[in-house]
C-alpha cells in the first residue's frame, strides 16, 4: 500500500498567523503599519488612539484618499498591494508599506473594524473582520479617508498575548515608534492619545521644531545643523554639540528617503566624529536624513524594514563624516580652519618692496640655546649651584599635590562619588576575604588610568574595575537596606526639577509608587512633564538627583521583563550606577583598600548584577611568555 502524501498547502488563516509572527511583534508594530498606510494614502492629519497600551484598542484615523468597496476588501488579502506590479518595482519605491502582509497579518490576530470613503464616492464602506474571517461589509456614512480600529490584539493566540509586557513598557514602545514616524513626516499633523489623555499634539513644522516638540525645548540650543549635497547622496539634519552628549537615552535617528532605519555602519561614522570630544561612556544625539537614488538601496532585507542595504556605503560614510566634522568645526565644537568665514581677518598679500621697511636691528650674537647666567645671591656673589636646583621645593610639592588630587581627566562632567561611607579596612582584614589566588600578605594596590585597581596575586596579577566594583557593593547595600524596612531618604534643601519627554513621563507616572518605596519623593509640576525631586535614597550621596532619576526611567523604558522583581532590580541597579565611583576618579590607597575589602565581603564579587565582569586575573605563565 502506497503511503499517503504528507505535504499540503496551509489554509490562508494559518499562513496569515505565521506571517503575523514576523510582521506583528507587539502593539507598536500595528501602529507602525497602520500609520505608514495612512501616509501612503496622502494623509495630512493622522490621529492615533490607544487603549490599555494597545491590548484593547489601536485606532488610526486619517484624511487620506480612502478606498473603494473592492479595494477595502482586497486590502486584507495576502500579498495584495497597490505599489508593485513587477519585481523591478522593488528598486524604485517611494512609499512605506508594499509587502501586502501587514493588514492580513493584523486581521489574523485581532478584530478589525474599518470605515473608509473616497472623496468622489457618495457613501463609504464599513468592513468587520475577526481572525481573518469577514463578518460583514456594508455601505456606511463616514468622512473622507480611513478609520481603522484594531481590537483585542492576539485574542486568539493566548500565548502571544501572555508574553506582552506591562502597559508602561508596551506604551513606551508605541511612543518611540510614534516619535520615529513623526520625525520623518514633519509635514503631517499628528495626534497621539492614550487612555483619553493627549500625549502629543503636533502641527506640521520644520524638523528642528518637531524635534523640540517631541522631546524637549532645551534641545533647541543643544543641536546644530549639518548639510551636504553630492551626486551620491544628499544629507541634512541635526547633531548634538559635544557638551550635550548623553550617557543614557541618547536620541539617535537615521532616515532614508522618508523611511526610518537602523544602520550600525553609519552610526560608527557619527561616533568617530566625536572622538576626544566627549567621554568614552557618552553618546551624541543625531537626527540625520539621507536622500539617495532608490535604485541604490534595498529596503526588503528585514521583516519590519528597519534595516536598509546601501550600494555605496563606504563613500557615504566619508561624506557623512566630513559633513559632521565641518559642522562641529563651524560651531566651534572642534578645531577647524575656515578661510571663507565672514569675519576672517584680512591678511594682505606679501609685496617684495615691503621687505625694505622691515626692522633690521637684530642682535646677531643672540643664542637661544645658551642658558642665562644664574642670578646673583643677596651678597652679590654668584651661586655655584645650578639655577634650576635653587627653586623653592615647597612650590613643587604643592604643585604635585594639586596635580595628583585631580586624577586623570577621563570624565570631566561626572564627579567622584562620595565613598566616605565605605568603612576603613586594614590590609590584614582585607586578606581574610581575598580569593585564594591573591597573595597572603598585604597586597600593594595601585590605580591604573583612573579605571582599574591593580593588585599582585599568587597566580599573577589581578585587575579590578573600580566603577563596577562599587556598583556591586552599593547594589548589595541597597538590597540589604530594603530588607530591613523602608529605604531611608535624603531630603533636598532645594527640590531638583527634571524635564521629561512624553515617553519618560508615562514611565515615571506608572512607577511612582515603586520609586517612593525605594526612597524617591517625586511630584509632578502642574500638568507639564516636569517633575520635582524632593528626596532621594540616602545611598546616592552627592550624586545628581536629576541624573539618577533619568537613569532609572531610561532603564525601565528599555526593560523587556514583565515581573515586579525585575522592575525593582533595574531601579536598584540604576541607583547604584548613579552613586558609584566614576571612571577617572583618583582613589587614595585607603579608599582602594576599603573598596576591595567590601567587594570580597560579598558572596558574588566577580560580576555586576547585570553580569558584567569585575575582576580579571592575568596568569603568571602568560606574563612570562611575553618576556
Amino acid at each position: 500500500m502506497t503511503a499517503p502524501d504528507i505535504i499540503h498547502l496551509l489554509p490562508d488563516s494559518v499562513a496569515n498567523q505565521i506571517a503575523a509572527g514576523e510582521v506583528i511583534q507587539r502593539p507598536a508594530s500595528v501602529v507602525k503599519e497602520l500609520v505608514e498606510n495612512s501616509i501612503d494614502a496622502g494623509a495630512t492629519q493622522i490621529k492615533i488612539i490607544i487603549k490599555d497600551a494597545g491590548r484593547t484598542l489601536i485606532q488610526v484615523i486619517d484624511d487620506g484618499c480612502g478606498m473603494s468597496v473592492t479595494d477595502a476588501r482586497m486590502a486584507f488579502e495576502r500579498h495584495a498591494t497597490s505599489k508593485i506590479q513587477q519585481a523591478t518595482d522593488l528598486f524604485s519605491l517611494h512609499t512605506m508599506g508594499f509587502r501586502g502582509e501587514a493588514l492580513p497579518s493584523i486581521a489574523a490576530v485581532s478584530e478589525i473594524e474599518l470605515r473608509t470613503k473616497r472623496a468622489e464616492d457618495v457613501a463609504g464602506t464599513r468592513l468587520i473582520i475577526s481572525a481573518s474571517q469577514v463578518e460583514s461589509q456594508q455601505p456606511d456614512v463616514c468622512a473622507k479617508g480611513s478609520n481603522i480600529m484594531v481590537k483585542r490584539l492576539f485574542f486568539n493566540l493566548p500565548a502571544r498575548r501572555k508574553f506582552l509586557k506591562k502597559d508602561p513598557v508596551e506604551l513606551g514602545h508605541i511612543s518611540r515608534e510614534f516619535e520615529r514616524l513623526a520625525l520623518v513626516n514633519t509635514n503631517v499633523e499628528f495626534s497621539f492619545i492614550s487612555n483619553d489623555v493627549t500625549i502629543h499634539q503636533l502641527p506640521p513644522a520644520p524638523l528642528k521644531k518637531r524635534i523640540c516638540d517631541l522631546f524637549s525645548k532645551t534641545l533647541d540650543h543643544q543641536i546644530i545643523p549639518i548639510a551636504t549635497d553630492t551626486s551620491l547622496v544628499k544629507i541634512d539634519g541635526f547633531v548634538s554639540l559635544p557638551s550635550s552628549a548623553r550617557r543614557r537615552g541618547a536620541l539617535q535617528y537615521f532616515f532614508v528617503n522618508g523611511r526610518n532605519m537602523r544602520h550600525p555602519y553609519f552610526h560608527k561614522a557619527v561616533i568617530s566624529c566625536y572622538e576626544d570630544l566627549i567621554p568614552a561612556d557618552a553618546q551624541p544625539c543625531y537626527f540625520i536624513n539621507f536622500e539617495v537614488d532608490p535604485a541604490t538601496i534595498d529596503v526588503n532585507i528585514h521583516p519590519q524594514k528597519h534595516e536598509i542595504k546601501f550600494e555605496n556605503e563606504q563613500p557615504i560614510w566619508q561624506i557623512l563624516s566630513a559633513a559632521i566634522k565641518e559642522s562641529l568645526g563651524r560651531f566651534n565644537a572642534r578645531a577647524a580652519l575656515d578661510f571663507d568665514a565672514v569675519d576672517a581677518p584680512d591678511i594682505p598679500a606679501f609685496q617684495p618692496d615691503d621687505a625694505a621697511t622691515l626692522d633690521t636691528d637684530i642682535d646677531l650674537r643672540f643664542n637661544p640655546f645658551k642658558l642665562p647666567k644664574p642670578p646673583s645671591s643677596p651678597d652679590g656673589s654668584f651661586s655655584s649651584r645650578p639655577y634650576r636646583e635653587r627653586q623653592a621645593p615647597s612650590d613643587w610639592e604643592k604643585l604635585y599635590q594639586n596635580f595628583t588630587s585631580r586624577g586623570p581627566a577621563i570624565d570631566t562632567e561626572e564627579q567622584p562619588a562620595d565613598i566616605e561611607n565605605i568603612p576603613m579596612v586594614r590590609p590584614s582584614a582585607l586578606n581574610a576575604h581575598l580569593p585564594m589566588a591573591v597573595e597572603a600578605e598585604a597586597p600593594s594596590l595601585f590605580q591604573l588610568k583612573g579605571r582599574y585597581i591593580v593588585s599582585p596575586a599568587r597566580s599573577g596579577l589581578m585587575l579590578i574595575d573600580q566603577h563596577r566594583a562599587h556598583v556591586r557593593v552599593l547594589y548589595e547595600k541597597y538590597v540589604a537596606m530594603s530588607q530591613q524596612g523602608p529605604i531611608p531618604s535624603q531630603r533636598l534643601i532645594f527640590p531638583d526639577t527634571v524635564d521629561l519627554d512624553a515617553t519618560q513621563a508615562i514611565v515615571a507616572a506608572s512607577v511612582a509608587p515603586t520609586l517612593a518605596s525605594m526612597g524617591f519623593d517625586l511630584c509632578r509640576v502642574g500638568s507639564s512633564n516636569s517633575w520635582a525631586i524632593n528626596a532621594v535614597p540616602s545611598i546616592l550621596g552627592s550624586s545628581s538627583p536629576a541624573e539618577a532619576l533619568l537613569n532609572v526611567i531610561n532603564a525601565l523604558s528599555d526593560a523587556d521583563e514583565d515581573v515586579e522583581q525585575s522592575q525593582w532590580h533595574r531601579i536598584a541597579l540604576s541607583v547604584a550606577r548613579s552613586a558609584s565611583i566614576k571612571y577617572g576618579a583618583a582613589l587614595t590607597p585607603s579608599e582602594m583598600d576599603s573598596l576591595v575589602a567590601d567587594l570580597f565581603h560579598l558572596p558574588i564579587p566577580d560580576y555586576t548584577p547585570d553580569g558584567k565582569p569585575i575582576i580579571k586575573l592575568i596568569d603568571l605563565d602568560y606574563i612570562n611568555k611575553m618576556f
